[in-house]
């Protein structure tokens, strides 16, 4: 993992515009949201498919894709690839506390990934495919930890290894949002590449969830 020295200098301005709205969901990428909105970061491997199982879910306002995680500021998708920035492939989601909760995210999030792989998922091989939580709220972060926990409890029970998942406050990082071709890139090419599926292996409700 590269450290903040040995960083790719990036750029002060971003590298692309956005589109006008969510192509799937016709909602603004940056806000304003609606005032029960609530924002979580999420990495689990190519972002493509990772946006697409977000935006599918009931309660979703918003999902775009970008870097977070690293150091670069503003980086390119090249550099991200390179693993010089220390940005992790994230999905930015934006929901509905009303109609959804951080318990049902959360669970979309740890069932279809393998968070066991560190930096890797499935074929696609670097720090940028790692498993991460960024959190806005003390209540994701609480979440976010007992689901953790939860789940390692379940994986154990299959014999698999410790979760590798990275689990921060987001206000330690700055979001980029990566360039406008990656947002909701499977609702533009539906035969894309997908590396997500469910792993079958089920997150059990909490107390409070």
């Amino acid at each position: 993992m590269v450290d903040a020295a040995s960083a790719l200098p990036g750029r002060a301005h971003p590298v692309s515009s956005l589109p006008a709205e969510h192509a799937v969901l016709h909602t603004s990428l940056i806000g304003p949201w609606p005032e029960n909105s609530e924002v979580i970061y999420l990495a689990m491997g190519c972002f493509w498919g990772a946006e697409e199982i977000f935006w599918r879910l009931s309660g979703v306002i918003c999902t775009s894709v970008g870097y977070m995680g690293g150091f670069t500021p503003n980086p390119t998708y090249e550099e991200v690839c390179t693993a010089l920035t220390g940005h992790s492939e994230t999905v930015c989601v934006t929901y509905d506390s009303t109609v959804t909760s951080d318990f049902t995210i959360l669970k979309s999030f740890w069932e279809q990934h393998d968070p066991t792989q560190g930096y890797r998922q499935g074929n696609d091989v670097g720090t940028q495919y790692r498993s991460a939580i960024f959190t806005t709220t003390a209540a994701q972060m609480e979440m976010a930890i007992a689901t953790r926990d939860a789940y390692q409890q379940v994986i154990d029970a299959r014999g698999y290894g410790p979760i590798t998942t990275e689990i921060a406050p987001a206000e330690a990082f700055t979001y980029y949002f990566a360039e406008d071709y990656h947002q909701q890139y499977l609702y533009h090419r539906p035969n894309g590449y997908r590396c997500h599926a469910n792993t079958g292996l089920a997150l059990p409700m909490l107390t409070g969830a």
